[in-house]
């Protein structure tokens, strides 16, 4: 494992969205969904999440989830992803994360 100190820990801007939209993203190598996610003040950020063992699109609309924010936009396939939901990874099934209150947009992780 590597070690970070506090300063790299400061330089991940994690915060609080909810899924507005998500649907099958059928141009994926592996399986996943196309998800957005509104961060209030930051917006609408889209991004693809393998979570198809245990979600489907239908199920996370409107479920709030912790993402990564400020990472470069990433092409996937045919699609930029601008964010990354984290989630607890066991093999091939990814528990999304999520705050047990519900909390403004935004809201950031520290």
């Amino acid at each position: 494992m590597n070690e970070l100190s506090w300063n790299d820990f400061t330089k991940v801007e994690m915060r609080v969205g909810t899924i507005i939209n998500a649907e099958v993203f059928k141009e994926a190598r592996k399986p996943a969904l196309k998800v957005q996610i509104d961060f209030g003040e930051l917006g609408i950020r889209k991004t693809s999440a393998q979570i198809t063992k245990l979600y489907t699109p239908a199920e996370i609309i409107g479920k709030q989830v912790i993402a990564v924010v400020n990472f470069p936009p990433k092409q996937i396939a045919n699609f930029m992803s601008e964010c990354l939901i984290l989630g607890a990874v066991e093999g091939d099934k990814v528990t999304l994360l999520s705050s047990d209150q519900q909390v403004p947009n935004g809201t950031k992780i520290g």
